[in-house]
């Protein structure tokens, strides 16, 4: 299995507010759904941030998502950990296929792969 990149999602009631603070650092706007905003580094694009007001298909917003090449591998491994999982693998409509999983700490991580 292999990580693409990482990156923080933090949920928001501020998205404008919070695309202005930070373009002012130098992140571009990469993506924005409306309830999701994501903003990177244009010199280091995996460099992300991304900004939530609440999550479109899932009960809750994550804490982290982490991109990975094979997201079916990696929630055979969580099944078979026992981890919970607080959203279930499916195809979501914006491309990505993922699943939500709660870590040792509480934290829940959104695994992600870009179909």
């Amino acid at each position: 299995m292999s990580i693409r990149r990482v990156m923080p999602d933090i949920q928001s009631d501020a998205m404008a507010e919070s695309q202005d603070f930070y373009e002012c650092l130098g992140f571009e706007t990469v993506m924005d759904l409306g309830w999701a905003m994501t903003l990177a580094s244009p010199s280091n694009p995996t460099a992300q941030v991304t900004f939530i007001s609440r999550d479109e298909s899932a009960p809750v917003v994550p804490d982290m998502s982490v991109e990975v090449d094979d997201v079916d591998a990696v929630h055979a491994v969580m099944l078979e950990r026992g981890a919970e999982i607080v959203h279930s693998l499916r195809d979501e409509e914006w491309g990505v296929r993922r699943f939500f999983v709660r870590d040792p700490n509480g934290r829940v991580v959104n695994v992600l792969s870009h179909r």
